[in-house]
């Protein structure tokens, strides 16, 4: 593959490499774009070349996620220096973008439950769901065997229908004590 092809194969899967890396770094937006902009960097580079085996899509999402991955080590090594210095890193409480947008299109609940999953099955639930990608081609990108992938897919599902039945019965609750005037919680004001 040449490097005008490269360019253009990049740009056109642009959209969907950035909600990899968003995924990848935690919804951590501005280090989602600084992953994939170093991802770019590897890729332009030649530090990272598409061999041609499988898709083109999986193999720039394992390299996303490998940057992700390299990234969150350097940040962690770089903390824990700081600690070793006595000086602690203030943690931002401010809400990005994508998780007011997300907040204002997916059903109320649904992020947290997604979000409280465990980082595996997320990563498999999104790589199936929003990117449209087999198990298999998500267990490449992961690294990981098919086996493995298929069982932090299934087992991701199960976990989100209980949390998302969790938040269901609350709510169904909730509005039956609204209706009524009562709460199931003696003493407590509406």
């Amino acid at each position: 593959m040449d490097d005008r092809q490269l360019r253009q194969e990049l740009e056109a899967r642009h959209p969907e490499s950035f909600g990899w890396a968003l995924c990848c770094c935690r919804r951590d937006r501005q280090r989602a774009e600084d992953v994939l902009q170093q991802a770019y960097l590897k890729v332009l580079s030649g530090a990272a070349r598409y061999g041609g085996q499988g898709s083109f899509k999986t193999w720039l999402f394992a390299v996303i996620r490998r940057t992700a991955l390299d990234e969150r080590r350097r940040h962690w090594l770089w903390a824990l220096r700081l600690l070793a210095y006595g000086r602690r890193r203030p943690v931002p409480a401010a809400e990005s973008e994508d998780d007011s947008l997300d907040r204002q299109t997916l059903p109320a609940g649904f992020g947290k439950a997604l979000e409280g999953l465990a980082p595996r099955q997320r990563a498999v639930l999104h790589l199936v769901f929003y990117q449209d990608m087999s198990l298999t081609e998500a267990a490449g990108v992961m690294g990981i065997a098919v086996g493995s992938a298929r069982r932090h897919y299934d087992r991701g599902k199960a976990n989100l229908r209980r949390k998302l039945g969790t938040l269901r019965e609350f709510q169904e609750r909730d509005d039956h004590d609204q209706r009524t005037g009562r709460s199931a919680i003696p003493g407590a004001v509406l």
